[in-house]
């Protein structure tokens, strides 16, 4: 060969290559040695080029002239001395328009198959570094390395405005052992807008799908991935986590306020529009410092398509949602947390995701994410596809996932929603809509193996964090470890707990002593599980009403049976959890499209319901017996289960050695009772350290005038009693005060 002269390529190759259906771009594509002479062949495609120039790298003297192959933008070259690849870059011509860029078809695979090997084996822990789009510097030239699963594709390319969404442009490289494609793009800058273009195995050009490890996306409902550079953000959070496991431990106070981002505040005046990421650190944490809760837990901030799931539908599980910020500022609102002593828990969707034509769904032309048989990989409730949890790239999908937000993030832990959708096949299905297991069970088993492994994993890597459970069955061990046979959640939530005392508050008092077991039954089992008391968002939407408006009587009444009941909730055993806008008696049921309504905190009654949780919030964290003991027997007795006729409770917290002893007492009924007996265990003052009752919060005043004195009279298994005022619809939290 002569310099300059063509190369033959077959005519079928030259259209499978220039039509899109070249499944190995790089065996035609950028520099060869020709075995058969001292050269180099080079062959480019650039759709619509009209010229195209082999620069030096460093001196950017042209080397040679490509010749055009084909009309649509194929050229090649032959460079004689020359064997080996070297650095070069093009300058191609577009009629009048010229640009120099870098041949992305000239660089090195950058990842090996034995990178690749614990992706497929289901093991990989950071599955986002190897696939996804990642900044890299390869021979010395910046850009982004670009990597995606799709083994039974025929071609993937990525688009995007850098090549005017053509597929054609950049084919990418398949590692064949694991179905993974790559293609390092040199100086793409950070925010570039992408997609893969990816061709079925059957030949047919599937709809453009967004990148699965995408680490931003553009604002809903546009649906392209965003190319996010690997920053080098300042985190100043190291205390807070060298503290955090003790923190953390089921004898410390968690109190937890759950946040839909979307809908705590929004700026009415600016278009209704959300508040940032940054703005909630200006706004929302200080509140919530003020209001003296632990944590916050937001609902799901992983890309979602649609503003009506909440979150619930992610399509970009390692995308912080753009319509808050970017990827840092969520960086900075939880650095600035933990700066305030405020844990930050994040709603984790493993569950399912949405069928959206750019999402996971089909993602090369056959089900890969998903089961293909719908009794296993669609989910009826939602209308949405489920994981594939046998298949072991996508366990490190979601394994990676879970200690992404973890590790990228500086996350306090997970809230893994719909656990019991994934524990068993026949959920929400009826007879013959589900699929056994190989034992003829009902049990998911391959779910229940990465539930497992997930939680094994996090609190290997992550000592500390609270990785909890939304499971609404009675599925036994749910937070006991695995090597105990359990699931190895730190906390599950209680929705048993939920379920019967909101049913039994919801009840006319006069109809309240035919139901007093709702208000007992809990303690049968409260020990079974590290629980939480959940009364989340799923309780006031959907026609269930806010939690004031479930509430039986007039607008008093309703106020009253409201701070009755959260103040039980706090004397109760089991960390706390109160969706946004309880906290201040929110009226009408939560609306993601509307901010809360704080303009309720000018009447005297919200305010008084604001109050009082802010007090409960102070005695449960200041009161060791309201919390040591809150997952284990021995800091709880009942001095009083069975007052059915008086719609009363009464019981002990013990906070242990040292600890004074807390009682408990609540009224559901309007009636108030003087001298009510009620036994202590120990002789001296009983400091009233709540009554929901109290004028402050908007109650009738009625009370103890601070506490009372024991007698000496024995009462309810107890070597002493008190004499008490119980105020009507309320709760009392009295603690032990033996200097007074």
């Amino acid at each position: 060969m002569t310099e300059g002269q063509s190369a033959s390529l077959s005519a079928a190759e030259v259209e499978r290559l220039i039509n899109g259906d070249h499944n190995d771009p790089f065996a035609v594509l950028g520099p060869h040695s020709d075995p058969d002479g001292d050269g180099l062949q080079v062959r480019v495609l650039l759709p619509g080029a009209t010229a195209v120039d082999l620069l030096h790298s460093e001196t950017s003297d042209c080397l040679l002239s490509l010749q055009p192959v084909h009309p649509a933008g194929l050229f090649e070259g032959y460079l004689e001395g020359r064997q080996q690849p070297f650095a070069y870059r093009l300058r191609a011509s577009w009629g009048p328009a010229q640009a120099v860029l870098h041949d992305p078809y000239r660089f090195p695979a950058c990842l090996a198959p034995e990178q690749l090997y614990y992706l497929a084996e289901g093991t990989e822990e950071f599955a986002w570094r190897l696939l996804g789009a990642n900044t890299r510097v390869v021979d010395g030239v910046a850009g982004v390395l670009f990597a995606v699963w799709a083994p039974n594709a025929r071609r993937v390319s990525v688009v995007g405005d850098f090549n005017d969404w053509n597929g054609c442009r950049h084919p990418m490289r398949l590692h064949p052992s694991s179905g993974v494609w790559e293609l390092f793009i040199p100086e793409l800058p950070d925010g570039t807008l992408y997609k893969y273009e990816i061709l079925g195995p059957r030949g047919v050009l599937l709809p453009l799908k967004a990148d699965p490890y995408a680490r931003g996306m553009q604002h809903p409902p546009q649906t392209a991935s965003r190319v996010v550079a690997e920053g080098a953000f300042q985190w100043g959070d190291g205390a807070w986590l060298e503290r955090r496991a003790a923190n953390h431990a089921v004898a410390q106070p968690i109190s937890i306020y759950e946040v839909h981002a979307g809908s705590w505040r929004r700026r009415e005046a600016e278009g209704n529009r959300y508040l940032s990421y940054l703005e909630m650190a200006e706004e929302l944490l200080p509140y919530v410092r003020e209001q003296g809760f632990t944590h916050i837990q937001l609902m799901p901030v992983s890309e979602y398509p649609f503003d009506g799931s909440w979150g619930y539908q992610p399509l970009g599980l390692y995308a912080p949602s753009i319509r808050f910020g970017t990827p840092d500022e969520f960086r900075r609102f939880v650095d600035t947390c933990h700066a305030e002593g405020i844990g930050v828990l994040l709603d984790w969707v493993p569950g399912h995701f949405p069928t959206d034509p750019h999402g996971l769904g089909r993602f090369d032309g056959t089900a890969l994410y998903e089961h293909a048989d719908r009794r296993q990989g669609f989910h009826p409730d939602w209308n949405t596809l489920i994981y594939n949890y046998g298949r072991g790239e996508v366990v490190s999908y979601l394994i990676s996932n879970a200690n992404y937000w973890l590790e990228e993030f500086h996350l306090d832990g997970l809230r893994v929603d719909a656990v019991a959708s994934m524990l068993y096949l026949d959920y929400s299905r009826r007879e013959g809509e589900w699929i056994a297991n190989l034992h003829g069970g009902r049990e998911n088993l391959e779910a229940i193996t990465l539930l497992k492994e997930v939680n094994r994993r996090i609190y290997a890597r992550h000592p500390g964090v609270l990785m909890v459970a939304e499971e609404s069955t009675a599925w036994p061990g749910v937070s006991q470890p695995v090597d105990s046979g359990g699931l190895g959640f730190g906390f599950k939530w209680n929705m048993g707990w939920m379920n019967d005392s909101l049913r039994y508050m919801e009840r006319d008092p006069v109809h309240r002593r035919f139901h007093h077991d709702e208000m007992t039954f809990g303690i049968v089992y409260a020990w079974d599980e590290n629980f939480v008391l959940p009364l989340s968002h799923d309780e006031v939407v959907h026609g269930k009403r806010s939690l004031l408006f479930k509430m039986p009587g007039d607008d008093w009444q309703q106020f009253a049976n409201l701070r009755a009941f959260l103040a039980f909730m706090w004397g109760y055993p089991g960390k706390k959890l109160l969706f946004m806008g309880g906290e201040f008696a929110q009226r009408r049921e939560w609306n993601h499209d509307r901010g809360l309504d704080w303009h309720l905190l000018e009447e005297p009654a919200h305010r008084g319901v604001q109050q009082l949780v802010r007090d409960l919030n102070a005695v449960y964290r200041s009161l060791a017996a309201l919390h040591r003991h809150d997952c284990e027997d021995g800091g709880f007795n009942w001095l009083q289960a069975n007052q059915r006729d008086l719609s009363v409770f009464a019981w002990l917290r013990w906070g242990g050695e040292g600890q004074p002893p807390v009682l408990v007492i609540a009224n559901f009924t309007p009636r108030v009772h003087h001298g009510y007996c009620v036994g202590a265990p120990l002789s001296g003052w009983y400091e009233e350290c709540i009554n929901s009752d109290a004028s402050a919060y908007g109650g009738s005043g009625q009370g103890n005038l601070g506490g009372a004195q024991t007698l000496p009279q024995p009462a309810d298994g107890q070597p002493c009693s008190l004499q008490l005022t119980v105020p009507p619809l309320a709760t009392l939290i009295l603690v032990h005060r033996p200097d007074r």
